[in-house]
């Protein structure tokens, strides 16, 4: 049966993400998932695709506070919950094509930031105000919410899809690479390779919850993938992987020829409910 095997959150977009044991599912996806995001001073946003030293910034969730580190800066606290915010100055901040409204957490961090970067930049807390709304087209009949991340409130990769990659990978030479690189909420074991692309509903058995989650469209990859996150940089002497080789076998005719690597999903039932390594899922296959 499949299983969750590793669970993770990316607090602030784009930056390193938290690996979990177990994490409170929320609509908008996991509790903390994406609700910061570095700016620049009008709000666009900051993502490793240009930034890629992104990277090396780690965060951890203390109890009152986000606790954000990276080499040579020293340690950065910010409230943890938006409602100690309140006398924060309020900005928008733009996720692609989309602008929303958002809390600047400040100077402090919007220096430490500017100087790990090398250009001005800030800090960016989702609004608890804010409502934003994922494409319909996806969802439909389904209306819900995310915050900060590129379009959907989770991301879903199956183990046996990587450990495939990798031993492409390996079968070239070239060193396999961990989930990090695509940036999964829930990677999930027991799935035959790339089994998630036919998956519709997945329940997942938390004791006394119904838990159920719809996977609505295929994550199609940027370059981030080939960013190495333990060092902020590609591999150089395999700059270009691992999409070199998810061309060869990746490619999407629904995307124009896209790369494509996990699926997105939403929250149907189970707001509130913890998640946890190793429970059980059904995986509903929805062609």
């Amino acid at each position: 049966m499949p299983v969750i095997n590793e669970i993770f959150v990316y607090p602030i977009k784009s930056c390193a993400g938290i690996s979990l044991r177990r994490a409170t599912l929320l609509e908008t996806g996991l509790e903390y998932d994406r609700h910061w995001m570095v700016t620049d001073p009008a709000g666009g946003m900051f993502t490793q695709r240009a930034h890629p030293r992104m990277a090396l910034i780690r965060t951890a969730l203390d109890s009152d506070a986000l606790v954000i580190d990276a080499p040579g800066m020293p340690t950065l606290r910010t409230p943890l919950r938006a409602e100690a915010l309140a006398d924060a100055k309020p900005m928008r901040a733009t996720v692609w094509r989309e602008t929303v409204d958002a809390l600047d957490t400040g100077e402090q961090t919007a220096r430490w930031f500017s100087e790990f970067l090398g250009t001005p930049a800030r800090l960016a807390r989702f609004s608890p105000t804010a409502r934003r709304t994922v494409d319909e087209k996806w969802t439909a009949p389904l209306v819900t919410q995310t915050r900060f991340a590129d379009g959907f409130p989770l991301l879903i990769v199956g183990q046996a899809s990587l450990d495939d990659l990798n031993a492409r990978l390996s079968t070239k030479g070239a060193q396999g690479i961990p989930a990090n690189r695509f940036r999964p909420n829930l990677v999930i074991g027991g799935l035959d390779a790339y089994e998630e692309d036919h998956v519709g509903d997945m329940q997942i058995r938390v004791p006394g919850r119904d838990v159920q989650l719809r996977l609505v469209k295929l994550c199609t990859r940027c370059p981030m993938p080939t960013i190495d996150q333990a060092t902020g940089a590609p591999d150089p002497e395999w700059p270009h992987e691992p999409l070199d080789t998810m061309s060869a076998y990746r490619a999407s005719d629904q995307f124009d020829g896209a790369l494509t690597f996990g699926k997105n999903a939403v929250v149907v039932a189970g707001e509130g409910a913890a998640l946890e390594v190793g429970l059980d899922v059904e995986a509903e296959i929805g062609f």
